[in-house]
């Protein structure tokens, strides 16, 4: 009998396996499954056997011995999902990840809009020391380094701060980053030119890394924001992807027939353009989405001297008028949904206009404004914003080069009024895209969710169910899995995913969530 204690390389021991197979004592054998191996191709029964954190042989295991065996007979069996685009600020305190896992996630890439740790590499030592329920791996993100070096001033950097910001970004690179993500939409980052984000995106391409970006705009400017996005790709040598792609704002419905178009056209080229998305017709982020960014330069505290200066204000709450009727406001007070309230917590899950009524007011666009100065001025809240089309978001997920991410954070049951993708993202698409809709056959969505990813942020080990990869494994019911998540109550795990296993260990275990700690962090070209 093989005991987990002894170490051999894969290669010796798979040949050892091989050779006197009956005679194995695998950790899990799961037996029986559909197996999609994540590559696109069709599904398989047959059985997989590991031993520790990989897997060590597909094929028929009958009566060969395990720890445990999973009879997945009439279950998919897939590679675990890995989502290029999470929020993980929570982990030092969710540090199980209970929220992803249970959407059949194994692996999560966080850092994302520009925002990330700081100090890099003593942030990933502490997870180390914690320990996490799923694989994570961090981007560096430009706003973080912008702010370190800038802080929130709306100018161009000297060359010294350059020099700073390059050496910030190198650094984290050596320390494991998997690349530079950017948040162009928010501050700092709308401060900053093209040159810039080009300068410091080549510190990422250097060492290997790709480069993620919440667009400049993605409402009226989402066309040059995406021709930005492929210009920084094209000049700094670098895999871009456009990160949860979506077109903003009724005046532009319809406009993602354009944008891919565009992808297209780059990869004609020879330029690696890649997008992810997430499977819903609303997006999640601060109100001060809607406050034009220059208003906001500097911080609260100058955004509330300009609010004194009558001119200033002026100017400000036009801006927001005009974001409220033709970018994330949708024309509609009711499509602005707050989520996280600290200092009126009442209010989440209520909406813009129930506000405005609430104060005795006219649920005018005007109003509607004034009551957003009010909102950041007492510290801003999150907010959900329901300003997409469904067309373009069925006409993004059906592209060939579109990664399933879900933009969501590590929540805990009853924390504020999420986005539902902070649960369901996954679920959502095999339950509602591809069972009920056939927007994507099961074998592209899969591949969407697991090769694609792993391939693209460059992890050689997972996202495949092959002999010698990672066993990092998500079994669920394809005709039972959904989301259950929803906008009016968002606080609802997903159906249907039976077990989920991380490197080898049971991180949910028929449909129970076992609270293991069997992740590890990951550090690019480590």
């Amino acid at each position: 009998m093989i005991k987990s204690t002894i170490t051999f390389s894969l290669s010796t021991l798979a040949l050892f396996i091989f050779s006197c197979d009956s005679n194995i004592n695998y950790d899990i054998i799961i037996s029986q499954g559909e197996v999609y191996d994540g590559s696109g191709s069709k599904s398989i029964i047959t059985d997989i056997g590991i031993i520790d954190s990989d897997i060590i042989k597909i094929g028929s295991l009958d009566g060969s011995n395990a720890k445990q065996i999973i009879n997945a007979k009439g279950l998919v069996v897939s590679p675990g999902f890995i989502d290029v685009h999470a929020h993980l600020d929570p982990i030092l305190k969710l540090s199980n990840c209970e929220s992803h896992l249970r959407q059949g996630v194994t692996t999560s890439l966080g850092g994302p809009d520009g925002s990330s740790p700081w100090p890099f590499g003593k942030f990933l030592d502490t997870l180390d020391q914690i320990g996490v329920g799923m694989n994570v791996g961090y981007l560096i993100g430009h706003n973080t380094v912008r702010k370190n070096v800038m802080s929130l001033e709306n100018r161009a950097p000297t060359k010294d701060e350059m020099g700073i910001m390059k050496s910030q970004i190198s650094l984290a690179m050596d320390e494991g980053a998997f690349g530079i993500s950017t948040g162009l939409k928010y501050l700092p980052g709308n401060f900053s030119e093209i040159d810039e984000i080009i300068s410091l995106s080549k510190e990422a391409s250097k060492k290997g890394g790709i480069y993620t970006s919440h667009l400049r705009d993605e409402g009226l400017g989402v066309i040059a924001s995406v021709k930005e996005a492929i210009d920084i790709s094209k000049y700094a040598e670098i895999p871009v992807i456009l990160t949860h792609h979506k077109v903003i704002g009724k005046p532009m419905w319809g406009k993602s027939s354009q944008t891919l178009a565009l992808v297209d056209s780059a990869r004609v080229a020879g330029l690696d353009i890649l997008m992810d998305q997430y499977p819903y017709e609303a997006s999640y982020t601060g109100i001060s989405v809607l406050i034009p960014g220059w208003a906001r330069a500097g911080g609260n505290k100058q955004f509330a001297k300009r609010i004194e200066n009558p001119s200033l204000r002026d100017s400000i709450k036009k801006g927001i008028i005009f974001n409220i009727l033709n970018d994330r406001g949708g024309n509609d007070l009711n499509r602005v949904q707050f989520a996280k309230v600290r200092w009126m917590p009442e209010l989440e899950g209520k909406t813009l206009k129930y506000w405005a009524k609430t104060r005795g007011l006219n649920p005018s666009v005007e109003n509607g404004a004034e009551l957003v100065i009010e909102a950041q001025l007492k510290g801003g809240a999150s907010c959900v914003f329901f300003a997409m089309d469904k067309k373009d978001v069925e006409n993004i997920m059906k592209h060939p080069k579109t990664m399933i991410a879900s933009d969501g954070r590590l929540v805990s049951p009853g924390d504020g009024h999420p986005h539902p993708r902070w649960y369901g993202t996954f679920p959502r698409v095999l339950g509602h895209y591809v069972r009920e809709k056939n927007i994507l056959s099961l074998s592209e969505a899969i591949y969407k969710m697991t090769l694609l990813p792993a391939q693209t942020i460059g992890l050689k080990n997972r996202g495949m169910i092959k002999e010698g990869m990672k066993a990092d494994i998500t079994i669920f019911n394809s005709n039972t899995i959904i989301d259950k998540a929803t906008f009016e109550k968002p606080h609802q795990y997903s159906e249907g995913i039976h077990y989920v296993i991380v490197n080898g260990k049971l991180a949910i275990d028929d449909k129970n969530f076992t609270n293991k700690k069997a992740g590890v962090v990951l550090r690019f070209n480590n």
